[in-house]
């Protein structure tokens, strides 16, 4: 059984920082791009980041560019996400997300196979 288990979420004042882990077992996805998107009360689920298999691309929304770092180790099927200089409206559930698909190329849409149950990252301002 394929799992994600996103952690590292919490309160924050603005201008601080959070990284998150996503934790995936069950299989590897060592060969599979992964992302991150969150979700706001009363909003759509909106992309953050993603990566590529070995690390080498990466994907940012407009909105998180130069504050946001997403990476991976493959050997612990881990993949994470540095947030600085946080700001009140990145306030959402982060959630990871990955597909089974090596080719899987839709980084940015919600159409991951596999979601983690999601961590809440609240900045205060």
């Amino acid at each position: 059984q394929v799992q994600l288990v996103e952690s590292g979420g919490g309160l924050v004042q603005a201008g601080g920082s959070l990284r998150l882990s996503c934790a995936a077992s069950g299989r590897s996805f060592s060969t599979n791009p992964m992302g991150w998107f969150r979700q706001a009360p009363g909003k759509e689920r909106d992309f953050v980041a993603a990566i590529g298999w070995r690390g080498g691309t990466t994907y940012y929304a407009d909105s998180v560019k130069g504050r946001f770092t997403v990476s991976r180790d493959n050997a612990k099927n881990t993949v994470y996400l540095q947030m600085n200089s946080l700001k009140a409206e990145d306030t959402a559930v982060y959630y990871c997300a990955a597909d089974p698909n090596p080719l899987y190329t839709a980084y940015k849409s919600p159409l991951y196979r596999y979601w983690g149950q999601g961590t809440q990252v609240t900045v205060s301002s």
